[in-house]
């Protein structure tokens, strides 16, 4: 559902305009969608407390009432289905599924996460809860590492730091990345209240370098399958800097400025997926290898796009 302010709008509260009888119907109702992530305001997610910001006129508000991961119902994921790759007395890798959260979050309390499988994975073995290394969006699918011990999640997350991890990442994208392949190099800064990544002022002392290396793996009439190799790992990074040079992901919803760039081609989240994950075992000091095979609904959207390539 999509609305743009009107003149005689201008200067509403978004919690008011949401709540109006065309649209949601009532405050709580607004309320409610503000708080499961659904509300979208110039294509960026409005956080759970802007009920209270003012709109403008020519503002679009849009409610994605489907949106992966939002429903209040925890329907428990099987740990079966978390495609779990590798688990010893340390350590587990997984394959996580879109849709799902990697580890609780306090302002969507309801929404069920890998963490919340795995606590009951592990209690036959008496373990309370799996450690935090290091987390995927929500609605971006793959390879995700958790630690069993302290001393497992320090050592790993040591490694993560030192941007020593192999961490390579496949994405459908918007036009031909040129060239083929090379770097993106940024300097983000995370905006807290909006909660999205944006691009800073090389000297900004608020912000972070971003760097990842792509390469163009099939290019189809309009679109590109591509591979991105993290060297440094800020949040939302490949969704943001693909977006920098013209490259927005397909079904991406978050970096998408302006009502010009919401692209026609229908898919439900980003088409994003962790790919291949590396790195040192944190107790036998052994690299670990592991790759995930693109899930069924990139793989369907590549093959749609090179039926009409």
């Amino acid at each position: 559902m999509d609305w743009i302010v009107s003149a005689a709008e201008a200067g509403v509260r978004l919690d008011k305009f949401l709540a109006a009888a065309d649209r949601l119907g009532s405050r709580k109702r607004a309320s409610i969608a503000l708080d499961r992530a659904k509300v979208f305001v110039n294509a960026v997610e409005a956080a759970p407390n802007a009920g209270s910001t003012r709109l403008a006129s020519g503002d679009r508000v849009r409610v994605w009432m489907d949106r992966p991961g939002s429903s209040r119902s925890r329907t428990p994921v099987r740990t079966g289905d978390l495609r779990i790759l590798f688990e010893d007395q340390s350590l587990i890798v997984l394959d996580k599924p879109a849709g799902l959260l990697a580890v609780p979050l306090e302002r969507k309390e309801d929404a069920d996460s890998v963490v919340d499988q795995l606590v009951t994975h592990l209690r036959p073995q008496g373990k309370r809860k799996p450690l935090v290394v290091h987390r995927i969006d929500r609605d971006t699918s793959g390879l995700v590492v958790f630690a069993k011990t302290p001393a497992a999640q320090r050592t790993l997350r040591e490694q993560f730091k030192r941007h020593s991890v192999e961490r390579v990442y496949r994405a459908v994208v918007y036009g031909h990345p040129t060239p083929p392949s090379g770097m993106w190099r940024d300097r983000l800064v995370w905006d807290a209240k909006a909660l999205i990544q944006k691009e800073t002022h090389p000297r900004d002392p608020k912000g972070k370098d971003a760097v990842c290396r792509y390469e163009t793996i099939e290019t189809f009439a309009t679109t590109s399958l591509i591979e991105v190799r993290l060297e440094t790992g800020k949040r939302n990074q490949i969704r943001l800097q693909a977006r920098l040079r013209g490259h927005t992901l397909v079904g991406e919803r978050r970096y998408v400025y302006g009502p010009d760039e919401l692209r026609p081609i229908d898919f439900p989240r980003q088409a994003l997926h962790a790919f291949r994950l590396a790195f040192l075992h944190p107790v036998s000091g052994a690299r670990l290898r592991f790759e995930a095979a693109m899930p069924s609904d990139i793989a369907a959207l590549v093959a749609r796009l090179r039926k009409s390539a």
